[in-house]
C-alpha cells in the first residue's frame, strides 16, 4: 500500500452490510471509522423510519458533513492525513463526486448483493430505522461504481472476513 492517505468510503444500499464490513476492515487496519447514518440529521432518520424515501435535498447537508469528516482526516497529524473508513450508501455518482471534491484520499468499496439477500437480510435485521420497504427505493437510486470511478466493487456472496481479504488484497495492489 502507498504511504499517501487512504480514505475507503464502503458504500450500498441498506442491508448490503456497509457498517459490518467497515468495522471489521477498521478492527484489521486500526483505521479511524465513522458510520454515515449517524451524520444523518433527526429529521432524515425520522422520514427514513416512516418508509419515505430521502431527497437529493436531503442528502446534501448530510453529504456535506460527511465530506467535512473525512477533509479533517486528511488534514489530521499536521497535514500528513490519517486513513480512514466511512460506511455510506453513496447511492448516487453525484453523491459520490460530493464526498470526493477536495478530497483526493476517496476510493469507494461498492459492495454487490443480491436482491433477494438483501430482502431476506433486512427481514431478519432489529433495531434499524431504515425499514425493509425502503430496499425498492435504494435498488432503484443506486448508481453503481463507474470505471472512471476510484474503487472496487465486491461481491458480498462469501463471509465477511472474504470480503474483506478481497478489500485488503486490493489496497495492497493485489
Amino acid at each position: 500500500m502507498t504511504t499517501a492517505t487512504t480514505t475507503l468510503v464502503i458504500m450500498g444500499v441498506t442491508g448490503s452490510g456497509k457498517s459490518t464490513v467497515r468495522a471489521a476492515l477498521a478492527q484489521r487496519l486500526g483505521w479511524r471509522a465513522a458510520e454515515g447514518d449517524e451524520f444523518h440529521s433527526p429529521a432524515n432518520v425520522a422520514k427514513m423510519a416512516a418508509g419515505v424515501p430521502l431527497t437529493d435535498e436531503d442528502r446534501r447537508p448530510w453529504l456535506a458533513a460527511l465530506a467535512a469528516w473525512i477533509g479533517e482526516r486528511e488534514s489530521a497529524n499536521g497535514g500528513a492525513g490519517e486513513n480512514a473508513l466511512v460506511s455510506c450508501s453513496a447511492l448516487k455518482r453525484s453523491y459520490r463526486d460530493t464526498l470526493r471534491d477536495g478530497h483526493p484520499s476517496v476510493r469507494f468499496v461498492d459492495l454487490d448483493t443480491d436482491p433477494a439477500i438483501l430482502a431476506a437480510r433486512l427481514e431478519r435485521r432489529q433495531g434499524h430505522f431504515m425499514p425493509p420497504s425502503m430496499l425498492a427505493s435504494q435498488l432503484a437510486t443506486l448508481e453503481p461504481l463507474a470505471p472512471d470511478e476510484p474503487g472496487l466493487v465486491v461481491s458480498t456472496v462469501g463471509s465477511v472476513d472474504s470480503v474483506v481479504e478481497v478489500i485488503l488484497a486490493w489496497l495492497a495492489g493485489g
